[in-house]
């Protein structure tokens, strides 16, 4: 009996040193297993998860998935798969490989296109950020009214883009606008605000300012309210200028929200396909034309539609925001934000 138990106990400090070398050199233990325990133990969060993971690959996944493939054929509207009657036509495009990227990217269209989309979001994003620091540092302040201030400044936000952009449009009118009214009403010519290249990449990029300002007033003003004011207290007993407190506490509270803004804002105004389409159509001739409103303009207006074309500058236009945000991560990484 002693015997035995004596082999017991030696068998259990041979397993236990086992377990205990898995442990000191760091071994994780097999991926299945690590997925089979996560699956048991959050198998409820799982299944609520699941149905919309489901949803977002239909949405998302094949769409896309689909239009990759599309941008290595020759897809246009005379030979895709269609119906006629009661005629069904077969699909005769074909494969290409990577003929379309090389065209667009060799081309001058694309890049001319992505030059101006650059100037575009990086105007809209300036402005915008500059005018909502601004005005989120003044209504952070207590002043008479600043309920009522807040509400206005929200209110293109509340209101829906095209209405908003259809209202510019109206006062952008060169006959009848009310901007050119108040200038021939102090004797200044009008100005062809959207018939003229120059002027109407004015006008839209002043049209979007007005539509993202809302958000990045709302967005700095909760950043601003977070810092405590005790910084500012003390830094003003210690003398620091107004310039000195934006500088070094302001502007360094701020951090983690303006960085995750500017990033939206980037995205989105990358993409803002209403406030070119409706106010300008990309033009006059192809002034304001952006990526995303080219690639529209390859599927649903020249003849034949160019599907292969529309695909392949909408794959290049996630490739490039892709990009975008891989390297706005390492900066901030480097600069030492956790983000």
């Amino acid at each position: 009996m002693a015997v035995h138990t004596s082999q017991s106990v030696v068998k259990a400090a041979g397993g236990n040193t086992a377990r205990g070398r898995s442990r000191g050199t760091g071994t994780p233990p097999p991926a299945p297993g690590r997925i089979r325990r996560g699956l048991s133990t959050h198998w409820y969060a799982w299944t609520m998860v699941a149905p919309v993971v489901v949803v977002i690959g239909v949405i998302i996944g094949y769409p896309l998935v689909r239009g990759i493939y599309l941008s290595m054929t020759d897809a246009t509207e005379r030979n895709v798969a269609r119906t006629i009657g009661v005629n069904e036509m077969p699909a005769t495009y074909k494969f290409v490989g990577a003929d379309n990227y090389i065209e667009a990217l060799t081309g001058s269209q694309f890049l001319g296109t992505l030059g101006w989309t650059l100037v575009w979001t990086v105007s809209c994003v300036s402005i915008t950020f500059a005018l909502g620091m601004g005005l989120a540092n003044i209504l952070n302040r207590r002043i008479a009214g600043r309920s009522a201030y807040r509400m206005a400044l929200i209110l293109p936000w509340a209101i829906p883009g095209f209405v908003s952009v259809f209202a510019w449009r109206f006062l952008y009118n060169e006959e009848r606008g009310l901007l050119n009214s108040l200038l021939g009403g102090v004797g200044v010519d009008g100005i062809p605000w959207l018939n003229d290249p120059t002027w109407a990449k004015f006008a839209v990029i002043a049209v979007n300012v007005w539509l993202g300002v809302p958000f990045m007033m709302v967005a700095l003003l909760g950043g601003l309210q977070s810092i405590p004011s005790e910084q500012y207290e003390a830094a003003e007993m210690d003398g620091a200028t107004a310039w000195q407190r934006f500088r070094h506490i302001t502007l360094p509270g701020l951090r983690p929200v303006s960085t995750t803004v500017i990033l939206l804002s980037t995205i989105w105004t990358f993409n803002m396909f209403p406030v070119i389409f409706l106010l300008t159509r990309g033009g006059p001739g192809e002034a304001t034309q952006i990526l995303v409103t080219q690639a529209y303009k390859f599927s649903f207006e020249i003849n034949p539609r160019d599907f292969a074309q529309s695909s392949t500058w909408g794959v290049l236009i996630l490739v490039l925001l892709m990009l975008f945000a891989v390297i706005y991560r390492r900066v901030l990484r480097t600069q030492g934000e956790n983000w």
